[in-house]
């Protein structure tokens, strides 16, 4: 099961293994036979057509990690272990996190409305935030429409033309709020259930409304300094990756036969709080992990996180607090968050205890398999 988190749609494709290049696999410590299964199945994901994959998983004190295909389609070069890529909407979590932070400290409460915090800015076509919570927000039960499926939004940044003109414009938080205030709302406050970008648009301004600083800025204090993230970084406008990375690459169409574009160079603030975000599979691994053993949130907060409520057309999963529970296919649950931006989609995911943590990158967003790599992490033989 993937619960859908994306920037633009993954559609099935086959890129030529010619241009894949061939699966490169680099093991850390304690490698042996146990992670045989997910290997085969970055490397199938690069069959199927994902330019190249990078995993890093963590089970107790060893750490493994594997690398698929390349990243880089002109050179050749492979994927790293250690790339640093966009992780998309895992973002939500720790926006999620210094929300609830925040109602633990009492600066506020998950039932107060968005239009006590942010007054006038979820209001037309029928959205009224003084009748949708925080809590409504976090677990994507507000109704509010998504800003990225807007067609205005679409035809301005997910196609080839419209990217390449206008990857790096600057966009306000304000500005991505009126693409979805120019549409109606899913359903009602509370009536539903409908993934939207623009509800971690608002809990991201709610974070600065409360305390007065950039929410990158609460996320680098309380998040990535105490848990010592040096791969991860709230970018703002900052186009480019840290090094090591890898290139990524979109189709930029519905169809998936087409040109493959090297989309590595965007502003990542047209995602803001929504998925800017960038990290290592290293780093996703030691958050996930420290999240679901208790050491950012009290209990009381960490058991609203882990609140979840049903995930439209996916019966195995259910969405919490910025946080998805999937029950996997031989009983294991995790718990983490998916997440697809143009050219790049991640999964990062743990056990309920923390002590067994996966996250993995695939540096295209057209084809590949992540539930099966999953699957093959913690179900596989």
């Amino acid at each position: 099961m993937t619960v859908r988190t994306t920037m633009t749609a993954v559609t099935a494709a086959v890129l030529s293994l010619a241009l894949a290049g061939p699966a490169v696999a680099s093991a850390g410590d304690g490698d042996g036979d146990d992670h045989q299964a997910t290997r085969r199945a970055l490397d199938a994901a690069v069959a199927d057509g994902v330019p190249g994959a990078t995993a890093t998983a963590r089970s107790g004190h060893r750490v493994w990690s594997a690398t698929a295909g390349v990243g880089d389609l002109d050179t050749g070069e492979p994927r790293s272990p250690r790339d640093h890529y966009r992780v998309a909407s895992v973002a939500k979590t720790f926006v999620a996190t210094v929300l609830l932070q925040l109602e633990a400290e009492g600066r506020l409460s998950l039932d107060d409305s968005v239009e006590k915090w942010l007054p006038g800015a979820v209001r037309g076509n029928g959205h009224d935030g003084s009748r949708i919570t925080l809590r409504q927000l976090l677990n994507h039960t507000s109704g509010i429409f998504d800003y990225l499926a807007d067609q205005d939004f679409q035809e301005t940044y997910a196609t080839s033309d419209g990217f390449f003109e206008h990857r790096y414009d600057e966009m306000s938080p304000e500005g991505l709020l009126a693409f979805a205030m120019a549409n109606k709302p899913y359903f009602a406050p509370g009536e539903g259930w409908h993934y939207s970008n623009t509800n971690y648009v608002l809990s991201a301004r709610v974070i600065e409304q409360a305390t007065g600083r950039p929410y990158g800025a609460e996320i680098r204090r309380r998040i990535i300094a105490p848990l010592h993230l040096t791969g991860t970084s709230v970018p703002g406008t900052t186009p480019t990756l840290p090094r090591p990375s890898s290139r990524t690459y979109a189709k930029l169409a519905p169809t998936t036969t087409g040109p493959t574009y090297d989309v590595t160079e965007f502003n990542p603030a047209l995602a803001y709080g929504g998925g800017e975000m960038i990290s290592t599979s290293a780093d996703l691994n030691r958050f996930y992990s420290a999240l679901l053993r208790g050491r950012l949130l009290p209990p009381r907060q960490l058991k609203q996180m882990k609140t979840t409520v049903k995930v439209d057309r996916a019966p195995e999963a259910g969405y919490g607090l910025g946080l998805i529970d999937r029950r996997l296919s031989c009983g294991v649950h995790v718990w983490g968050h998916s997440g697809d931006i143009i050219g790049s989609v991640s999964e990062a995911v743990t056990t309920p205890d923390g002590r067994h943590s996966l996250a993995f990158n695939f540096n295209g967003n057209w084809s590949g398999d992540t539930d099966a790599v999953i699957e093959a992490e913690f179900c596989g033989e």
